[in-house]
């Protein structure tokens, strides 16, 4: 089972952009995150500031931080992007609307514990880019807003937004511009100058010796846990590892503290220096 599992682990130069640790690398780009986004909200992004990849937000009772594949925001709204593979689950089993309810939540009570007041909490888009269709009904995105029951055309007006891309989507309704998106994302060939500049971005980035280290670090922990663990807790250890690891990953680049990373990466003890630092500055309330 254990060696099953290990070799549907990609090697790094295989990564691409649809691949949850390119995407995130990727889009971390400012340039290319608001390019990317303004292409699917079909309407005008404002500067962003600083994309995080696989983004850390403390809210949960047990301490545990959910994680974020793109945040980023311009001075209105926040964005927080997922790319989505089915792999061998379900769809079913993803939880696509519960965890986008999830997400969204835990974005608003991370600002508020930074001292934001609910009356001005900015707008909020939570996207999900998924490479097949997460409702079955051929659409080629699925848009939700909050609406009165008993009232059509009474909305919410409470500022989010919770919309799934279906990159499968074959149909004619769709802008040239995402028709060439969702192509390059369900075959990483480029066709015009947006995903062009992704290509790019993917190539230079399976070139860089520190992504390709970080990337080998949770490999590394993923094949050990899976090596070491009980048959019962492996898939428990598997995402403790991988957390621990994803969570120094973003804070460092955070700090842009890039030397600190390539350090950590070829000393161990370095890594666990680092680790007890991030634990250290862990918010007690969710310690």
């Amino acid at each position: 089972m254990a060696k099953e599992m290990v070799a549907e682990i990609k090697k790094y130069e295989e990564l691409e952009y649809r691949d949850d640790f390119m995407f995130g690398v990727t889009m971390s780009d400012p340039a290319l995150c608001h390019d990317v986004l303004e292409l699917l909200m079909e309407q005008p992004v404002g500067e962003l500031h600083d994309p995080l990849p696989q983004r850390q937000i403390w809210v949960t009772a047990d301490g545990k931080p959910i994680r974020l594949d793109i945040y980023t925001r311009d001075s209105e709204v926040i964005y927080d992007a997922e790319m989505q593979n089915l792999g061998k689950k379900s769809v079913g089993s993803l939880y696509l609307p519960r965890r986008a309810r999830f997400y969204q939540s835990s974005i608003d009570m991370d600002l508020i514990s930074k001292g934001e007041s609910y009356k001005k909490l900015p707008e909020s888009r939570v996207l999900f880019i998924c490479t097949f269709d997460p409702f079955g009904e051929g659409l080629a995105k699925y848009s939700f807003r909050e609406d009165c029951v008993e009232k059509n055309g009474l909305p919410l007006k409470d500022g989010t937004e919770k919309i799934f891309f279906n990159c499968t989507y074959e149909g004619s309704e769709i802008s040239e511009k995402l028709r060439h998106y969702y192509d390059y994302v369900m075959s990483g060939m480029p066709s015009d100058a947006l995903t062009g500049r992704l290509d790019g971005a993917v190539r230079e980035a399976r070139l860089s010796e520190i992504w390709r280290s970080l990337y080998m670090k949770e490999r590394v922990l993923y094949m050990d846990l899976l090596e070491d663990g009980r048959e019962e807790g492996r898939e428990e250890g598997r995402e403790e590892g991988r957390e621990e690891s994803r969570s120094l990953i973003a804070y460092l680049i955070a700090q842009n503290r890039v030397a600190d990373l390539e350090r950590a990466v070829a000393d161990p003890e370095y890594w666990k220096t680092l680790v007890a630092e991030l634990e250290a500055v862990t918010p007690a309330s969710v310690e």
